[in-house]
């Protein structure tokens, strides 16, 4: 989708013809923006939620047009992106292309809510989702770049504003890839003990998932998330019989 117009499937040799000229999308963080949704959705079937992913990560919307034309949403959407090799190529020309859709998760995107790459709304567009929201779960993914931005460092201290009574839940997803588009990002490179203590000053709970193997990576994050919803529910149903927690 970022590199190719034409040969989707690499039936044949690549061209130069093939390439698009200019390329745009972050493939340091499409990765886990793909295997964030795939957890996601697991989490919903699991436990029947209600809930909504945002995309804060700038041009990362790769990695959720992917996931969404496999599972054959975009295509209900628009039908000219059909599930065949035809559709696929309109689907990864008009990505990033002219008279196409754009590199961050824009409203053109089924679903979404929050224009990615907005540097650092992320995390509030996910508060003002959860407010009067009780049965609402929002995960937000927030980028390492976007995450030294002066409005997302502000949003973390949103949860004091949240009520477990009569909200719903914020369960943001700080995705540490390494690197913003020209450079190393700061949140990725100070020790992880620092990193912690950063977001409990917050007020949060941080759960570290790290790591590069599959097999393991995909374990690991199921069961940091069902720790995760154990949590934010035990939380809420003390909230609404009264009890303080």
């Amino acid at each position: 989708m970022i590199y190719l117009r034409d040969n989707p499937l690499l039936r044949r040799p690549l061209a130069p013809a093939d390439v698009k000229v200019r390329l745009l999308g972050h493939w340091g963080t499409s990765p886990g923006l793909s295997f964030v949704y795939v957890h996601l959705n697991r989490l919903i079937n699991t436990y029947d939620l209600d809930a909504i992913f945002l995309a804060g990560p700038g041009h990362g919307a790769p990695g959720v047009l992917g996931p969404v034309y496999l599972e054959g949403t975009y295509s209900e959407i628009y039908p000219d992106k059909s599930e065949d090799e035809d559709g696929m190529r309109l689907f990864f020309k008009e990505f990033s292309f002219p008279g196409g859709i754009g590199s961050h998760c824009t409203p053109e995107t089924p679903g979404s809510i929050h224009e990615g790459g907005e540097l650092g709304y992320s995390l509030s567009h996910a508060f003002g989702a959860a407010f009067d929201n009780p049965d609402l779960l929002v995960t937000v993914v927030v980028g390492d770049g976007e995450a030294e931005t002066g409005p997302l460092a502000t949003s973390w201290h949103s949860n004091k504003f949240l009520n477990p009574a009569r909200d719903g839940a914020v369960l943001p997803i700080l995705h540490l890839n390494g690197y913003k588009i020209a450079n190393p990002a700061l949140l990725a490179r100070i020790p992880r003990a620092e990193l912690m203590a950063l977001l409990q000053g917050y007020g949060w709970a941080p759960v570290l998932v790290e790591g590069d193997d599959p097999a393991l990576m995909h374990p690991r994050m199921a069961a940091a998330l069902d720790a995760a919803i154990d949590r934010i529910r035990s939380i809420q149903a003390a909230a609404r019989q009264g009890e303080s927690r």
